[in-house]
């Protein structure tokens, strides 16, 4: 997402609530394998579209079999998740999971790691925003708006503000099912992407001259983080799972989601890193040339589609505090829900004014939330459940073959989030 940017319907997966206080699904209610590989390739497709060419060029060509690498590790941890959801009928969500494996203290480290990932998610939408309507409208971009208190606001701060005043009605309807039916549109935006910014260079004189360099060590742990946000969509995972009709056939349209994305982030990187090479943004639509058409529909893609997920991202956090002030459960406190999700946006919105570095805020959330809920937490859950005996296996070889596996993402995950996580926050200081 996440995140997700892959985040397209969470509230679900993340609420934490058991199986047992939830009512059985009919059958009809399921999904089939081919509308589950849809969502889930619509839990991977997003905003980390834009950031793939930026990452490339940070890690240079030999990041590819990194980032292979990290397609491969997701899609095996996304594997384990359906092991753990096996094992007890209790589990549905992935905040099940931590409790089944620790407990309490379980469900309250995941759900913390999600809600913050989400919350980084919905910043990286309104930064996103502001970028590109900057490109769109450069002439407004260099003047400023007064705001009260604040003082005179930059260009592009004032976009800011602009986008979280129009996503603010949205999340103050407490049924997000309108929204999620749009949503569901990522998937072929993130095609009309691809499609538009293959025009500009095919068609509107760019071209591929850019050669690249193999290797840049110095932007690897950067390349890392922004490739673990492309993959980051396991809360979904646990969700999609509960609902297929078929949970025989998972691991298949685990596969198929993993594959088709695994494409599309490569194919939009390699384009995009020969088309600009080190001089790429963090987002490419930054850099494609004003006034043609297809530039524009990719920029006019890229802002629809946060603007509609928008909503849906944070609608866990906001359930999550309504809870916690108990107002959900009271009729005649839709004001007070209103207060609570308005005062969700006006902090989204801040730490955008912030820290308006879009590249350095998806890195730090793919370093710090991504790779913990999307490797750390699967391994060390299995670590944790192989020794209560919960975990089916099929031969001594087998298990410790898995063990050693887990042993080592973890070592992995550990060291792309130190690393990841420490480049990015030197980054945000240094441009603070």
């Amino acid at each position: 997402m996440a995140a997700s940017s892959g985040t397209s319907s969470p509230s679900s997966a993340s609420s934490g609530t058991s199986s047992s206080d939830r009512p059985p699904s009919s059958a009809s209610a399921k999904t089939g394998f081919l509308k589950t590989c849809f969502n889930g390739v619509n839990a991977l497709s997003g905003i980390g579209l834009l950031s793939i060419p930026y990452a490339l060029s940070q890690g240079g060509w030999l990041s590819l079999a990194i980032f292979l690498a990290i397609a491969i590790i997701f899609y095996y941890t996304g594997l384990l998740l359906q092991r753990y959801m096996d094992a007890s009928l209790l589990v549905k969500s992935y905040p099940d999971i931590g409790a089944l494996a620790f407990g309490r203290p379980g469900r309250l480290a995941v759900s913390a790691f999600m809600y913050l990932e989400l919350f980084l998610v919905a910043v990286d939408f309104l930064i996103l925003e502001a970028d590109n309507l900057q490109k769109l409208f450069p002439a407004a971009a260099s003047g400023g708006v007064q705001v009260g208190a604040l003082g005179r606001v930059g260009g592009k701060q004032a976009f800011a503000l602009a986008a979280a005043l129009v996503v603010l009605p949205t999340t103050w309807f407490s049924s997000l099912s309108v929204l999620a039916y749009v949503a569901a549109g990522s998937a072929l935006a993130s095609v009309v992407l691809v499609a538009a910014v293959l025009w500009v260079a095919v068609f509107d004189g760019v071209g591929f001259h850019e050669r690249g360099r193999l290797v840049r060590w110095a932007g690897m742990p950067s390349a890392m983080s922004l490739y673990s946000f492309c993959f980051a969509g396991h809360a979904v995972f646990a969700m999609i799972y509960t609902g297929m009709k078929e949970k025989k056939k998972f691991p298949m349209m685990l596969f198929v989601c993993f594959a088709l994305s695994t494409f599309s982030y490569a194919l939009m990187g390699i384009i995009g890193y020969l088309m600009y090479g080190d001089a790429l943004e963090s987002q490419i639509t930054l850099n494609l040339p004003s006034g043609k058409v297809s530039s524009k529909i990719a920029i006019y893609t890229t802002l629809v589609n946060p603007l509609t997920k928008y909503a849906l991202v944070v609608a866990p956090i906001a359930e999550a505090v309504e809870d916690a002030l108990g107002l959900r459960a009271a009729a005649k406190a839709r004001l007070l829900r209103v207060l609570v999700r308005t005062a969700l946006v006006v902090a989204n919105v801040t730490v955008a004014l912030a820290v308006p570095f879009f590249g350095d805020v998806v890195s730090l959330t793919g370093a710090l939330l991504n790779c913990s809920v999307s490797m750390l937490l699967p391994c060390l859950c299995y670590l944790r459940l192989r020794t209560k005996v919960m975990i089916v296996r099929s031969s001594e070889k087998v298990y410790r073959l898995e063990t050693a596996v887990c042993v080592a993402i973890v070592v992995v995950g550990a060291a792309i989030a130190g690393l990841g996580t420490y480049s990015s926050v030197k980054q945000i200081i240094q441009k603070l």
